[in-house]
């Protein structure tokens, strides 16, 4: 049988990469971004479109149907 020997490691734990306050204006740009695809997605249609016709609905359908947004 051969036996291993396990040192311990002596040095510094790493810390954060980025604090949360450089991080806020990644957070909150990606939250606007998901808010916008979560309107096209479930609410760009009808009296309160944004953009005339039925190409933005018909690009997003299945994606309605599988976020469980009513459609037809």
């Amino acid at each position: 049988m051969s036996e291993t020997l396990v040192e311990r490691g002596t040095g510094a734990v790493a810390g954060p990469i980025a604090s949360p306050k450089e991080l806020l204006p990644y957070a909150i740009f990606g939250g606007l971004l998901m808010s916008l695809l979560v309107y096209f997605v479930g609410a760009e249609e009808g009296a309160a479109s944004l953009i005339g016709g039925s190409s933005v609905h018909e690009f997003v359908h299945d994606a309605r149907h599988l976020l469980g947004f009513p459609c037809h």
